[in-house]
């Protein structure tokens, strides 16, 4: 399977749009995760590398929203660094648990965050954020 950055990469190389690469690659890391949970077994070989994949994810969100040329507004930024911190702790405590529950939050982000950018941007929406 693709890793998120060259999937990324290949996505701005052909101009698709971002919004929708962030959130197809969300929604994947989701359908991985929640199929870790529907067939839980914590010592599974599927584990570690459904966790990276999200953390590789969370990675590259965290990296550009902190980095000074984003364009979004400081508290989108702000927000996205935070949930960035918190999938990357909640990652370390499913790691440490034999709990599938706590897979619950981070497939619950991924999927919430990708419905927002699976919306057109409004022209209002635009204007203040342009």
């Amino acid at each position: 399977m693709v890793n998120p950055a060259e999937a990324y990469g290949q996505t701005v190389k052909l101009g698709g749009d971002p919004r929708e690469l962030e959130a197809t690659i969300l929604i994947r890391a989701a359908s991985r995760l929640q199929k870790l949970k529907d067939d839980w077994q914590p010592r599974s070989p599927d584990v570690l590398p459904a966790l990276q994949y999200n953390r590789q994810i969370w990675t590259i969100f965290a990296s550009s929203v902190t980095d000074g040329s984003s364009e979004l507004p400081t508290d989108i930024r702000q927000n996205l660094a935070n949930l960035a911190l918190f999938v990357f702790k909640q990652t370390l405590a499913v790691q440490t648990s034999s709990d599938p529950q706590k897979l619950d939050s981070l497939i619950n982000i991924n999927r919430q965050i990708a419905a927002g950018l699976f919306q057109k941007p409004t022209a209002q929406d635009e204007t203040t954020t342009g």
